[in-house]
Order: C-alpha cells, then structure tokens, then sequence
C-alpha cells in the first residue's frame, strides 16, 4: 500500500489525535479543538517542518524516508506493529535484522516521563539522538530544531559543532577513541544499514582526525563515568553520567545526576527552572 491513496494522511491523523500533548511531555496550553497534538506539535517532536507533515497528512508528499518514518513513530509514540504498518503505508520495507533499529519501546518513553528531574536522553548505537527529557534539554541545548546528522554526537564531534562538554586533551583523545571504536563495532553487527555507512564515509571524508582514529583500527568502548558541561547561566558543572541498556535493544538511555546537597545538585535544580521558562 503507498503513501498517496490517502491512507498514510489518515493513518498520522488518527495517531496524532490520539496522542495527548501530556503524554509526550508538551504543555497542554491553550484551547484546543482536539485533545491531541496539533501539527506543530508532531513536527517540533519528529524534528520535521509543519509544511512537510501537513503535506504528508494532505498526500501530497509521497515518498517520506525510512529516517523520516522513524521520527514520526517515536513522536507518536507508537507500537512496533504500528510502525511497521507505518512503513508499510509508506511503500518502505519495516526495520529488519542487520540495520540498526531506532524505535523507543512505550517502557522507554515512560522512563524518560517518569524521571522529570533528571537529565536524561536516548542514543541509538550510531550515537544519533532520539529523545530527551526537558532537563536534559535545559543542561545540554534544546535538539528540537536540529535535523538529520545535526542530532549524531559523532558528527557533531568531529566536524567541530557546538558543545557545552569541556574536557581535558587526555579526555578528549580518550573520548574520541571511544567513539570511533564503538562506531566500528556497530558497523560490523550492522552490516546492512546503508545510513550507518554513509555517516562513516562521510565522517572520513569530513574529519582528518577521525579518519585517522578510523584507520588506526581503534576498538576501545565509550565510557563515560563523569561530565563538565560549561552552562551560560549557571556556569560550570559536574554531573555524573551512566549508561543504562534497554533490553533487547541497543538503545543507550544516558542519565545524568549529582550527589544531593552538592553545588551541582543545585545548580542542575536551578536549570530546570530557567530552562522551563526559557522554553514555554
């Protein structure tokens, strides 16, 4: 079945009016027609532009991407059969063995729900992020607008884009190794996801210094136990950082914590004030 016999446009409709703005952590500000989400709504959530959605609810747009199906399933917070009826309306071959799976399971979501006061995000093995909670937000940057490669730690990392993260020069070169090793192992259990070996071509060709890390066949994990993140409001802090799996998954759920009492117990309540006001 594809996109443009209309029932890809009904298919989102009814998701999205299903999904209360309560339910993906939005603000159920003013009065509504619907008890779902509107359309900017989904867009801000999936990183996609409202023309573009609307399009797709509209069928005028026809062909969306495995990537651009993904997004909007998370936002949507739907099943995996949902999904894959998703990709099945849109004339795309569900995610299958040997390409890396991106899908939040609902036990994820509510996590990320239930632990309002702490940082906390979702990585997928290639290190693209998937979602994050408003705290997290408030201590990183807010993602909602970045799109496609903008939203992977690796390529931000290597082709110098914009970090709250300081580190030392041993941290940094620990750190990039790191990366590298486990993007090499994700690239040998995930064989046949073209998108993971395009990044990687891509990375080559963009970053000298990860295209010799690359070639020098590097394999240490990425461990992360402590990070200094240099706020523009609250100045420097120090957080804890642990790397929880999900099962049956490589997913990597990434919380961030301070030991209660401390300067940087306060200053991470501190940021969840600034940043909730900063982003109603």
């Amino acid at each position: 079945m594809a996109a443009g016999d209309g029932e890809l446009g009904r298919a989102l409709r009814q998701w999205r009016d299903r999904t209360a703005p309560a339910a993906v952590g939005l603000p159920a500000n003013g009065q509504r027609r619907a008890a779902g989400l509107r359309r900017e709504e989904l867009a801000l959530l999936a990183g996609l532009s409202v023309d573009y959605v609307t399009r797709l609810e509209q069928g005028r747009s026809t062909s969306p991407s495995p990537q651009v199906l993904g997004a909007l399933s998370r936002a949507l917070r739907l099943t995996g059969q949902e999904r894959d009826y998703l990709f099945r309306l849109a004339g795309q071959a569900p995610p299958e063995a040997g390409r890396i799976n991106q899908h939040l399971t609902p036990g994820v979501h509510r996590l990320l729900d239930r632990l309002a006061d702490t940082p906390v995000a979702v990585h997928d093995v290639a290190f693209t992020l998937l979602a994050w909670n408003r705290p997290w937000a408030a201590l990183q940057r807010d993602f909602s607008a970045e799109r496609g490669r903008a939203r992977n730690l690796v390529w931000r990392h290597f082709t110098g884009m914009p970090s709250r993260v300081v580190r030392t020069p041993e941290e940094t070169e620990r750190f990039e190794r790191g990366l590298v090793g486990e993007l090499r192992g994700a690239a040998a259990r995930f064989s046949r996801d073209q998108e993971l070996r395009r990044l990687i071509d891509d990375l080559i060709d963009a970053s000298p210094r990860f295209a010799e890390i690359w070639q020098s066949g590097a394999v240490e994990p990425y461990i992360a136990n402590r990070k200094v993140f240099d706020h523009p409001e609250v100045g420097l802090v120090t957080v804890d950082c642990d790397v929880l799996a999900v099962q049956g998954s490589e997913l990597r759920i990434i919380v961030y914590s301070a030991e209660p009492g401390t300067e940087a117990a306060e200053k991470l309540a501190l940021l969840q004030v600034i940043g909730l006001q900063s982003l109603a």
